[in-house]
């Protein structure tokens, strides 16, 4: 991993490009990040650097996290992450890491966690096919059968079935940085990224490249 940060969504908006096209994006609260740990090969048997971010009340953190914040000198922060980088040797306890770590064009992963829609049915879970909606039906938007009788007389693990739907981590790729506000530390994104406003999203180097 070469270079990566943690944003809050702020939400959705349209940019003009360049050429007047016009570009749906999302907008990241990125940042600033504070380095709270370097981790060595040495040491811990792999090289990363821990990273704090977004702001929260003493008075809700535990005093072992209290302790890790004050041995940084790093003011308590709601979230801890780690981050593989290549040069992670390079970052010292107490660094800052803003926005601009990003350029305009580049290429990144979005990883959150979408937006929970509690229990649901099949048709809008999985998006099975109703049944007939004229009268007389009695099958409207049943997922249907679960299985056959005697043989096998059972149901096969994976049937798509009503349950939980949502709040699951997810990763949408390969999407552009359209632009970049080091001022207020804001990413502007192409398209959408998974999970509600003021959710937590990591931005990171994409794996794929586009064709």
């Amino acid at each position: 991993m070469k270079k990566a940060i943690l944003a809050t969504k702020i939400g959705m908006t349209q940019v003009f490009g360049d050429n007047g096209t016009l570009i749906p994006v999302t907008v990241l609260q990125a940042g600033p990040l504070f380095v709270t740990q370097v981790k060595t090969v040495d040491n811990d048997g792999y090289a990363a650097i821990q990273v704090g971010f977004g702001d929260i009340r003493e008075s809700l953190v535990n005093k072992p996290r209290k302790g890790h914040f004050a041995k940084a000198g790093v003011a308590i922060k709601r979230y801890l992450k780690e981050f593989r980088f290549d040069n992670a040797a390079d970052y010292k306890v107490g660094q800052e890491i803003k926005a601009d770590i990003f350029s305009e064009g580049d290429r990144v992963d979005a990883v959150g966690k979408t937006k929970g829609k509690g229990f649901q049915g099949a048709i809008k879970r999985h998006n099975l096919s109703r049944g007939p909606m004229k009268h007389g039906s009695k099958f409207h938007r049943h997922a249907g059968s679960n299985g056959a009788a005697t043989t096998p007389g059972r149901v096969f693990p994976g049937k798509h079935m009503p349950g939980h739907m949502g709040a699951v981590k997810a990763t949408v790729q390969n999407l552009e940085v359209v632009r970049i506000d080091a001022a207020k530390n804001l990413i502007l994104v192409k398209g959408a990224v998974p999970g509600p406003k003021k959710s937590l999203i990591m931005l990171k180097d994409t794996v794929k490249k586009a064709n």
